[in-house]
């Protein structure tokens, strides 16, 4: 169990119900089991016992970042984690110092680190944390179950009605219920089947498209940096990306995106001509020539769904929704885990003021605090992904136009500002609010613009260019050899 000013005494006979094993049901586990004498997760897959991947995750073989924002959460949630991701095979990446990323605006600068991310695997990043949750000692883990419904009322949530891989249905009684089912949670409808008031639901589908391939990393690359094209939403064209993650293993993780119209296919003949066909090919040139250790994969599901369960007035005691049953949003951003995770600490915050789960007003206390990190990665996502042709969802207002043409002001500015880019980092990795880009001392670093000019290209190191060379060569030299 993590330390820290948690409860060590749960009240007698207290128990906890968490839906869902993946990242954010393991860390609810494990700030739940210092409050109650019991904790049940209940998964309907099987969890592997190492680093690989479930069936119910397809995403994870997709490009993953964990932004410094999730990252500080976790290691406050679980002291620790941090170094066993990196004695694991992870990097800790310091942005933009680690970063090659070109933006709408241009190229960022690799100024000294100002925030970081954690880069490997996503099965990696969920097995270092699931195989220390596992150890507990009040945490009971039910594989192979699925959730039908909630036990109660709609003034309070008493349980949860399961049925086992032999068919057989039974009750779980509960004190507190979360919700960490992710995307396919269907808390709406256990709800509304309560009597609870219908939730708010609100999407903006871009029809993003991912595809993804891990490729051989080559000698010499183990300080290689993320490298990373973005679209330009202003242009009226579809959005594509390319990004490079180092992972575990000398590998790199390769993901395409692409908005309707544009979206990346599992061929591999031409994953190679995607990358190359977006604003920059520098994606395209770096894995030219690499080894493919994989098949293309491609996922479809990316659309950005926000539920405003903060809104609902008469709340139900005894359940909270947490992660992406609360909120989906387009991958590319990175944002899924690191809000997930700061929702988890804003659940044990509120626990420790509350003095345990049976406080009256806990659950809505939760889910009006897990509100506020989903707020800020749902406004970073969707101001974005609602330019995009053909893009679903309400049009934005005239004071969202207005705000967006100081956010691309400001973007230009962080590629030639450290002060901007300061705050800009610090909002992407989820270490700030949005509002702290509208600081006096900021808005006013916006108002004069870069202090510095545009790079004209890539800011990679010599070296980091004569790695990708060699690569070349070398493959050049003997192509049997791939």
């Amino acid at each position: 169990m993590s330390s820290g000013p948690l409860r060590s005494r749960p009240n007698p006979g207290s128990r906890a119900v968490v839906i869902g094993g993946g990242l954010a049901g393991m860390l609810t586990a494990e700030v739940l089991g210092a409050y109650v004498e019991e904790v049940t997760v209940v998964e309907r897959d099987v969890l592997p016992d190492g680093p690989r991947s479930r069936k119910s995750l397809p995403q994870a073989h997709h490009a993953h970042l964990l932004w410094s924002g999730g990252a500080r959460a976790i290691e406050e949630l679980m002291p620790g984690t941090t170094d066993r991701w990196l004695a694991a095979g992870a990097r800790r990446i310091p942005l933009p110092t680690g970063l090659v990323s070109m933006s709408s605006q241009g190229w960022f600068r690799r100024f000294p680190e100002m925030q970081f991310l954690v880069a490997c695997s996503r099965d990696l990043l969920d097995w270092v944390v699931r195989e220390q949750m596992l150890t507990g000692p009040r945490v009971t883990l039910l594989q192979r179950t699925e959730l039908l419904g909630l036990r109660g009322a709609a003034g309070r949530v008493d349980g949860v009605r399961v049925r086992g891989d032999d068919g057989g249905e039974r009750v779980l009684p509960a004190d507190l219920v979360v919700d960490t089912s992710g995307r396919g949670s269907r808390a709406p409808e256990w709800l509304r089947d309560l009597g609870v008031d219908k939730v708010r639901e609100e999407k903006v589908d871009s029809g993003l498209a991912y595809a993804s391939r891990i490729f051989r990393a080559p000698e010499g690359s183990d300080e290689y940096p993320v490298v990373n094209v973005q679209a330009d939403a202003r242009e009226p064209r579809p959005g594509c990306t390319a990004t490079i993650v180092p992972i575990e293993g000398r590998r790199w993780l390769v993901t395409l995106s692409g908005t309707r119209g544009g979206q990346p296919t599992n061929a591999a003949d031409e994953f190679e001509d995607f990358a190359r066909s977006i604003r920059h090919p520098v994606v395209a040139d770096l894995i030219a020539h690499a080894e493919p250790l994989t098949d293309v994969v491609v996922s479809r599901s990316t659309v950005n769904r926000r539920r405003y369960y903060e809104k609902i007035r008469d709340w139900p005691e005894g359940f909270v929704a947490l992660g992406d049953s609360v909120a989906t949003y387009n991958p590319v951003y990175g944002h899924g885990m690191s809000v997930a995770a700061q929702g988890v600490l804003a659940l044990r915050g509120a626990l420790e003021a509350a003095g345990g789960v049976d406080s009256p007003g806990l659950a809505r206390r939760v889910q009006r605090a897990v509100a506020r990190p989903v707020a800020t990665a749902w406004d970073l996502a969707t101001g974005q992904d609602i330019l995009y042709p053909g893009a679903i969802g309400k049009a934005p207002g005239a004071g969202v136009r207005a705000l967006r043409t100081y956010v691309d002001r400001l973007m230009l500015t962080a590629t030639g500002r450290p002060l901007v880019a300061k705050a800009l980092f610090d909002v992407m990795t989820l270490s700030a609010p949005t509002a702290s880009l509208v600081r006096p001392e900021i808005a006013l670093a916006v108002l004069r613009g870069p202090k510095l000019p545009p790079l004209p290209g890539p800011p990679l190191s010599d070296d980091e260019l004569r790695i990708a060379k060699e690569t070349h060569e070398e493959r050049e030299a003997d192509p049997a050899g791939a």
